[in-house]
């Protein structure tokens, strides 16, 4: 880590060499395709009974998949807001960075790259290995061994293509973006059809035995917040967009109210097919409908949750690794994840890193363990978020409170251990530049510049 200027001045290892820059290959298409492909991934296929659980009625429960959709639309419209300002990837840390200054963003960084990042990217990398292996063992409960491992595979092809080319890694959104959205398709005309024959028990008394209290209605949020994760990736690459102030807030208007009319078309497609009670008591919700509706193609379910969490991990792993770049170009994060390949242009690097992070929560976690850790806009949108986003902090540990709230705590305020010596006063021990260059010699990389938009 080391002091970096804020302009483009940077200098490459050799005199006078023109800056390695990251390609602007991301259009509009593409940034969609980052947002809503990253947001549909396993909740809309898992989440939807624990949001009924906590809720009590399918007619509450819309209501939390409806909010949680326009809480999300805030957040977004506030993210483009910056981002049209301030037009440097990296999301909540760039702007924590050139608004609050350096020890925040540290901080921010420092359990983002190491801890919430990697935990979501692994998070996801075990839901789509639990649905990829549960064909090969019908009839029981996959061994955990071999979900482990196909998650770890799922990982490093990941880091592979990543790192070979963002032009590949964005064209694999786009198509696994295509694949997701038609199997949501799928499902809606399926209860639309069952609608049409008369299957509305669900909906008749729609609000009975709907749970009041702080408590249940948080827990309920972040249940469906968890399907809405990912509106905020298209941030991370700013620079990496074609006419960002364009190209941002018109991503953001197509992408989640399209995914938030699907999740509520999802849900009333689930209620049609099944109960409430039915709906509880089934342990993987699209799965269940699946066999109720489909039948003997019924498999097919099973292959668009694998397919659909892949391409959501394509775009955590896309994202995640820019946040590890950016904060090491700014000083925060070791010299070596600032850099590019020389003649990939993708910050390999910073790829690897948040690779082997995820790997390390993969092989020494579970799902459940993991999960726990993880320009024109009215002023008013901004204080809503801000208000729900204290609320959602609040009421769970309030409610439910579990060791886990404790361990991120002290890991986010043991940033302060390395961020004094390390950032503050750069107190660098001798050695870190010699394996930089070492490892900048290996990975064949350099450092780059800013992208000026």
């Amino acid at each position: 880590m080391r002091n970096r200027k804020t302009t483009d001045s940077s200098t490459d290892l050799s005199e006078g060499r023109e800056n390695l820059r990251l390609k602007q290959e991301v259009g509009l298409i593409s940034g969609v395709s980052l947002i809503a492909g990253t947001m549909i991934g396993s909740g809309i296929f898992m989440s939807p009974q624990w949001v009924l659980y906590h809720m009590g009625s399918p007619a509450s429960s819309l209501l939390i998949w409806a909010s949680c959709g326009l809480l999300a639309m805030f957040g977004a419209l506030s993210y483009a807001e910056l981002g049209t300002i301030i037009k440097e990837s990296g999301g909540e840390y760039i702007y924590i960075l050139r608004n609050f200054g350096s020890f925040p963003a540290f901080l921010f960084a420092y359990t983002s790259v190491i801890l919430v990042r990697p935990a979501g990217l692994a998070a996801v990398c075990l839901s789509f290995a639990e649905y990829a292996v549960a064909p090969f063992y019908p009839g029981c409960s996959s061994p955990q061994i071999v979900i482990k491992f196909t998650a770890a595979a799922c990982i490093l092809l990941l880091t592979i293509i990543n790192c070979l080319n963002v032009r590949l890694a964005t064209s694999i959104m786009n198509i696994f973006t295509a694949a997701k959205l038609l199997a949501l398709l799928v499902i809606v005309l399926g209860g639309l059809v069952l609608l049409a024959k008369g299957q509305t028990q669900s909906f008749q008394n729609a609000f009975q035995n709907t749970t009041a209290g702080i408590g249940p209605v948080g827990v309920a949020f972040y249940q469906g917040l968890w399907s809405y994760d990912g509106w905020n990736n298209l941030n991370y690459v700013t620079e990496e967009l074609k006419k960002p102030e364009v190209t941002l807030p018109r991503a953001v208007m197509i992408a989640i109210p399209l995914v938030t009319c699907l999740y509520l078309l999802v849900n009333v497609s689930y209620f049609a097919a099944m109960t409430p009670s039915e709906l509880l008591s089934s342990g993987a919700v699209a799965v269940t409908w699946g066999d109720k509706v489909l039948g003997s193609w019924a498999w097919l379910i099973s292959l668009s949750v694998a397919l659909s969490t892949f391409g959501s991990s394509n775009g955590t792993f896309f994202s995640g690794g820019r946040l590890c770049y950016i904060a090491a170009r700014e000083g925060h994060m070791p010299d070596i994840l600032s850099m590019a390949h020389v003649r990939c242009l993708t910050p390999s690097p910073a790829l690897i890193f948040t690779s082997a992070m995820s790997l390390i929560m993969i092989l020494s976690g579970n799902f459940t363990t993991i999960v726990n850790f993880f320009r024109y806009v009215p002023i008013i949108i901004p204080i809503i978020v801000l208000m729900a986003a204290v609320y959602l902090v609040l009421a769970p540990i309030i409610d439910q409170p579990q060791i886990e709230f404790l361990y991120i705590v002290l890991f986010i305020f043991s940033g302060i251990i390395f961020y004094f010596p390390l950032v503050r006063f750069k107190c660098h021990p001798c050695f870190l530049q010699r394996i930089t260059l070492h490892l900048q010699l290996f990975l064949e990389v350099a450092p780059t510049a800013r992208n000026a938009n």
